[in-house]
């Protein structure tokens, strides 16, 4: 098509609008003419002539020469030139009407087609000779595949013939394998049963001993087939071989428990020979118990026993060798117990002759715990894997921990010294368990149940002795003369004298306290580290308790003997003693008694001798059961609230009666007054009375300016004089200035108060002129008169 649009490219037309290329002459020609038949709009034809203008200027293609074509102004001329041949002639085609544009378009299609179908023609042959190539191609490898079918046929036929050969083959391969494997396994197994002939042949041979090598392999051997025959029951006749293995194991094992024996004996008949060789001082022997002649050379008589030990104990696990290795071990206590137990009870008893009880428990448990270590090492060596075990090492020490606690016991039992019972508590408690078995646990825990034993005897003992001291020396107490002798024991006591000059307690400050005082706060402090909390609860309760009673007792002979307020202060200042010494014990003064009340059972018997109720009749609330049931009555008991509540009802006391002592006058004088208006104001006195009644106050015989003014006279006199010795009595039995001021402030209001109601009384009741003649203190002189005793 390219070829065939080149000549009519190479066209031009004569006019200068026109553009230069042959194509668009032909084709401008045939607008012209279409033009005539169909006019274009305006538009359409600015259109093309952009159109034709922007193509005109395209190059020709450098294969094409350019031709010039004229044609004469009454129409389009033409020139078509043949790319295909290059020596043809030009053709020009005039185009006049629509039938010559027909006639050309048709020979120029025809032409083109012709000059299209030649090439195509051409490729059509040669692709038509390369498909008969190609077909033949795939004919012979359509005849190759055939070829490979068939081969593989084959292949696949051979395949499955050498496929059936291997399986077969590895079938019997297998089956090999298996009956190898069977064989074997029946082999193994046979062996355990095969090997009671070869180990009996052994065991009742007359050379077989523990010094044979063969013994211990022998004997590891039967304990596997033992396993294997138990483990495995089904098999024929296993039973039958199970006894004959277990005979042979017993004799394996009695004869390793032979000559442990053996061995054992030897070795402290070694060591009770080398004991009598020596200088045949038991002293001298006992001194060095530890000595090497006690444990180096029973060390190096028994050494061969090591290896049989450690065996037994590797197979521990098993019944028969635990219960020989507890036969051994229990034959091992045995031969030292015999060396070491005469001894150790020839030290405890020198101990016990030369030291008192405090130190000797604490010599003979020292001892004993040396004794214990040693042993302990030396059993390790022996019994490495068994040493941890403390019972292991209980048929040795338990004789040893028995001999001391037979010793020690009789002596607590019967020491009455609470100072001693306290001093065996600490060391027991501190030094021996507290400290050295912390120590050095793992090797004395064996010594730690006696320990125990020994202090909770101990504890029981102080408890009793406490008890006893508590009913005896504070409850029971019979105090002396010189007991009693208050004040004039405080004034003879240094501690008054200095308190004033010094702040050093002496060490006489005991002596002017109440001997069961002293004797209760001395008691406690020594039980509060050596008793349980619990046991210190009951015992401190029961102990405040008594002396609180003592003291109060105390208080009221000294009352009798000296004066009231001497018994007052007696009780306060041994109740604020004894209250602040128990304030650093970390305990509750309470405890809970239980008791069975069985009163209400009276009615009951005289509701049934009466026949309201049968003693048989279990439907009813009163039955037998019920009616016998005692109550339980639970009562709890705070001797430190009833210590509190007797200082407060004591101190009151006090207070009161000091208040009396000074103003009992103006007490007197307010209570009468008091009385004579409430007569007025009740209206119910007759009318003699009522017209006495009405008279001022001052006219009253009681109330007179001169009666008050004597009673002010009294009162006055009471604070000079009465006051200051009360003052005194309280620097003498209370040295603690707060403690005074704490006690005083209630007296000092008290007096005040009365005052104040006096004076009220006389403003409302008294002109100045009485009041002058009265001639009462000021209340600011008054408050000034009594800070100033203090």
């Amino acid at each position: 098509m390219e070829q065939r649009t080149a000549p009519m490219a190479a066209t031009r037309t004569s006019s200068p609008n026109v553009p230069r290329s042959g194509a668009i002459s032909k084709g401008y020609n045939f607008a012209s003419t279409w033009e005539q038949n169909a006019p274009l709009t305006e538009q359409q034809q600015i259109a093309i002539v952009a159109l034709s203008h922007a193509v005109a200027e395209r190059p020709f293609p450098p294969n094409l020469a350019q031709e010039r074509v004229i044609g004469p102004e009454s129409g389009l001329s033409v020139n078509t030139t043949d790319i295909a041949s290059e020596d043809s002639a030009a053709i020009e085609a005039v185009l006049v009407n629509t039938n010559q544009f027909y006639k050309w378009f048709t020979e120029l299609e025809a032409a083109m087609k012709s000059e299209t179908e030649e090439k195509y023609r051409h490729y059509v042959d040669s692709l038509t000779q390369r498909i008969q190539t190609c077909d033949g191609i795939l004919r012979q490898v359509d005849d190759t595949l055939e070829l490979f079918n068939e081969l593989q046929l084959q292949h696949q036929t051979v395949a499955t013939k050498t496929k059936t050969l291997h399986d077969a083959c590895d079938r019997l391969l297998m089956e090999k394998e298996r009956l190898i494997e069977f064989a074997d396994a029946l082999r193994s197994r046979l062996n355990y049963f095969d090997e009671l002939e070869n180990i009996a042949t052994s065991f009742y041979s007359p050379s077989m001993n523990l010094g044979n090598e063969n013994f211990l392999p022998q004997l590891k051997r039967l304990d596997e087939c033992i396993t294997y025959v138990e483990s495995n029951p089904q098999y024929a006749e296993s039973g039958i071989y199970l006894v004959k293995f277990r005979q042979l194991q017993s004799r394996a094992l009695s004869m390793i428990r032979s000559h442990v024996q053996s061995v054992l004996k030897s070795a402290s008949s070694q060591v009770h020979g080398a004991i009598r060789g020596s200088s045949g001082n038991k002293a001298a022997v006992s001194e060095g118990v530890e000595a090497s002649v006690i444990y180096v050379r029973f060390k190096a008589a028994a050494s061969e026993l090591k290896a049989v030990l450690e065996e037994i104990e590797s197979r521990s696990s098993r019944k028969e060798y635990s219960q020989l290795l507890a036969e051994c071990h229990k034959l091992y206590c045995e031969q030292r117990l015999s060396l070491v137990r005469g001894i150790v009870q020839q030290r405890i008893s020198d101990f016990a002759k030369k030291e008192a009880l405090p130190s000797l428990t604490r010599s003979g448990c020292a001892y004993l715990m040396q004794v214990c270590q040693l042993e302990h090492q030396l059993f390790d060596h022996f019994f490495p894997s068994s040493s941890e075990d403390v019972s292991s090492l209980a048929p040795l020490i338990d004789p040893l921990c028995t001999y001391l606690y037979d010793t020690l016991r009789p002596k607590f039992i019967h020491e009455t010294n609470l100072d001693f019972l306290c001093e065996l508590v600490d060391v027991l408690k501190v030094e021996v368990l507290g400290e050295q078995l912390s120590r050095r646990s793992e090797s004395l825990a064996g010594l730690r149940p006696t320990f125990q034993r020994i202090l909770a005897d101990v504890h029981e003992r102080l408890t009793f002795r406490a008890r006893t001291h508590i009913r005896d020396e504070i409850a029971n107490y019979v105090p002396l003369g010189e007991d009693l002798d208050y004040p004039s024991k405080l004034e003879q006591s240094p501690e008054v004298k200095e308190a004033t000059d010094s702040a050093v307690e002496s060490q006489d400050v005991f002596k002017t306290w109440y001997p069961p005082l002293e004797k209760t706060l001395s008691l406690l402090s020594k039980l509060y580290r050596c008793l349980e909390p619990a046991v210190f609860t009951g015992l401190a309760q029961e102990a405040v308790e008594v002396c609180s009673v003592s003291i109060q007792k105390a208080s009221k002979l000294i009352s009798q003997r000296s004066s009231l307020m001497d018994g007052q202060l007696f009780l306060i200042k041994h109740l604020l003693i004894l209250r602040e010494q128990i304030a650093p014990f970390d305990i509750e003064f309470s405890v809970t008694h239980k008791e069975l009340d069985f009163s209400h059972l009276l009615e009951h018997l005289r509701r049934i001798l009466r026949g309201q109720t049968s003693l048989f009749d279990w439907t009813r609330s009163t039955s037998l059961a019920r009616t016998l049931s005692p109550r339980v009555l639970e009562s709890q008991i705070d001797a430190k609230k009833e210590l509190e509540k007797s200082l407060k009802a004591t101190c009151e006391e006090f207070i009161m009666s000091v208040t009396k002592l000074i103003v009992d006058p103006l007490l007197s004088f307010v209570a009468k007054v008091t009385a004579v208006k409430v007569a007025i104001s009740s209206g119910v006195q007759n009318k003699k009375l009522e017209s006495v009644m009405v008279k001022p106050l001052k006219e009253h015989a009681f109330a007179s300016p001169e009666k008050v003014a004597e009673l002010v006279q009294k009162v006055s006199a009471a604070l000079q004089q009465e006051l200051p010795r009360v003052i005194e009595k309280m620097k003498l039995y209370l040295q603690n200035p707060s403690t005074r001021t704490i006690l005083f402030k209630p007296i000092k209001t008290n007096i005040l108060e009365a005052h104040t109601q006096v004076l009220s009384l006389l403003k409302s009741d008294y002109s100045t002129e009485d009041m002058e003649t009265i001639n009462m203190v000021s209340i600011s002189d008054l408050q000034a008169q009594l800070d100033s005793l203090l």
